[in-house]
This record gives C-alpha cells, sequence and structure tokens, in this order.
C-alpha cells in the first residue's frame, strides 16, 4: 500500500487520472494477500491485533519507503511518534 499511496509522488505532472488507476491496480495485488492472511491469522489473532500487525509493518516499510525513494528523512519527532505507536502494539499483545 505504500507504493500504491506514496509513489506517485515522484511524478506530481503525471495527470491525476492514471495516477488513481495505477495505485488501484497495486493496492488489489496487495489486496489479494491481506484478505486471507486476515482470514487465515484470525483464530489465532484478535482482529485487533492483526490490524496493529499490518499497522507495524506499514510504518516500517513506510520508514524504509521515505528515506530511500522520497529521499525524505525521518525526524526526531516522526521517530518519537512511530515509536510510541510500537509501544501502543506491545500493550494489544499483552494478556
Amino acid at each position: 500500500m505504500t507504493i500504491a499511496w506514496y509513489g506517485h509522488l515522484k511524478y506530481k505532472q503525471s495527470p491525476l487520472h492514471w495516477v488513481i488507476l495505477i495505485s488501484w491496480l497495486i493496492a488489489f495485488v496487495e489486496y489479494c494477500f491481506q484478505v486471507p492472511a486476515n482470514r487465515f491469522g484470525h483464530g489465532q489473532f484478535s482482529a485487533a491485533q492483526l490490524k496493529t500487525i499490518q499497522e507495524a509493518i506499514s510504518l516500517s516499510v513506510f520508514s524504509v519507503f521515505s528515506i530511500l525513494y522520497l529521499r525524505e528523512g525521518l525526524s526526531w519527532n516522526h521517530l518519537m511518534g512511530f515509536s510510541l505507536i510500537f509501544l501502543g502494539a506491545y500493550f494489544i499483545f499483552q494478556k
């Protein structure tokens, strides 16, 4: 989803209708993996835990994507905010 949602930011001159179509095609492929993964994972994990896993992975991928592809650094407040989100994820998995 990171590529579908943010990859087009380097191509702001591209027509919006093409960006939307390509983004939806990229997102469709991810949904083809995410939906079965949630179905198989539910039972081992609760829905809230599955969403937390997805968000933690998404933030991790986004951080790398932002630095390597978009050439945008992450400042201390981004890292602190992401750290607090990961701390929240820790509590989601506590019994």
